[in-house]
């Protein structure tokens, strides 16, 4: 959701890097809208049921959302996580540890009340996985962590994927920054197009066999692996795409909604069930209907996001979350609202 929410800059840190995870982020968000929308509003739940098929948008959605955009949300959990905690350890913090254990039982009740309206969210799983496995990982040195991460991804793909996946892709986000590679990653041109290359080389035939049984590919191992390959794919193609004159456009389109990426997770559910509320969607099947109101959706929270920013530094789901990690409250006004000669204090997340 660091997932879910944005990194600003902080000393040591170039803005580039925060801009390029959150326009991941906020990429994310949109694939995950796609995949959530069907499960939110029951869609076609009051019709016959029918199965998975390239005839329409369901196995489209199997084979490029399913399993794809909530791994990439999960890296990014344990990649902000990780942050936190060394720009804690950079500003002296006396215990870095209980600011993060802060953080992660702050998102307990608001993913528990999210349950009710959206079974299956994100927050709350993350909350536990993150207190359970998360956060006994900082005790761990950097080697024992990465040895750690190498059994726990392929046990979790084994496994069929699903939640097993997230403190796995948590503990490979953190190994990420722990072990530097994350500095490299975000900047390097040739780190991008290495990643696009491995992860298609495993994901062109692991959807291949997607697609030779797309309506039993649900929560498989096949669908585990080409989820772990097309996150890579779509997470290089980024990071090369904002190495492009088009840097401006995505960043502008993206970079608001992964900045506000909790705020507009948690609303996003809202929107749902009011746009269900009107069209009806257990009555119907019409994917244009569907896949259009998720763009509706998507578009407008893009247009709030990039209106709010413009007068405050947090969302509020954000700033709400920043204070409650932090124990103090942050600076709100962004730079262009704030008066002559105040400045607002910046606290990652």
């Amino acid at each position: 959701m660091t997932l879910i929410a944005a990194e600003p800059p902080v000393s040591g840190e170039k803005p580039e890097r925060m801009l390029a995870l959150d326009v991941i982020r906020g990429v994310s968000l949109c694939g995950i809208a796609f995949v959530n929308i069907g499960p939110v509003t029951h869609f076609g739940s009051r019709l016959p049921p029918v199965p998975v098929t390239l005839h329409d948008a369901s196995g489209w959605l199997q084979l490029f959302g399913q399993q794809r955009f909530f791994v990439i949300f999960s890296l990014l959990f344990g990649i902000g996580f990780t942050l936190l905690q060394e720009s804690a350890i950079r500003q002296g913090h006396r215990n870095p540890r209980r600011l993060l254990a802060r953080r992660l039982v702050t998102l307990l009740p608001l993913g528990a009340v999210h349950q009710i309206p959206h079974p299956g969210e994100a927050l709350l799983p993350y909350a536990v996985a993150g207190l359970f496995v998360l956060l006994p990982s900082t005790w761990l040195s950097r080697n024992w962590l990465a040895m750690l991460t190498a059994i726990a991804v392929p046990a979790a793909l084994a496994l069929g994927g699903g939640l097993v996946l997230i403190p796995t892709v948590f503990l490979l986000g953190s190994t990420l920054v722990r072990w530097k590679i994350l500095v490299q990653a975000l900047l390097s041109r040739s780190a991008g197009l290495a990643l696009l290359l491995v992860s298609s080389a495993v994901a062109l035939p692991v959807l291949a066999i997607q697609v030779a049984d797309i309506s039993n590919s649900g929560f498989s191992v096949n669908s585990a692996v080409a989820g772990m390959a097309m996150a890579g794919v779509y997470i290089a193609m980024l990071l090369l795409a904002m190495q492009t004159r088009a840097r401006r456009v995505i960043a502008s389109v993206f970079g608001p909604l992964g900045r506000m990426a909790l705020t507009n997770y948690v609303t996003a559910t809202l929107l749902m069930h009011g746009s269900n509320a009107i069209l009806h969607f257990p009555y119907t099947r019409s994917w244009s209907l569907l896949l259009g109101t998720t763009f509706a959706i998507l578009s407008i929270q893009t247009l709030w996001s990039a209106l709010w920013l413009r007068w405050f530094d947090h969302g509020p789901l954000e700033y709400l979350w920043r204070w409650s990690t932090w124990g103090r409250r942050p600076g709100f006004l962004s730079d262009r609202s704030r008066p002559t000669g105040r400045s607002a204090t910046r606290f990652p997340l």
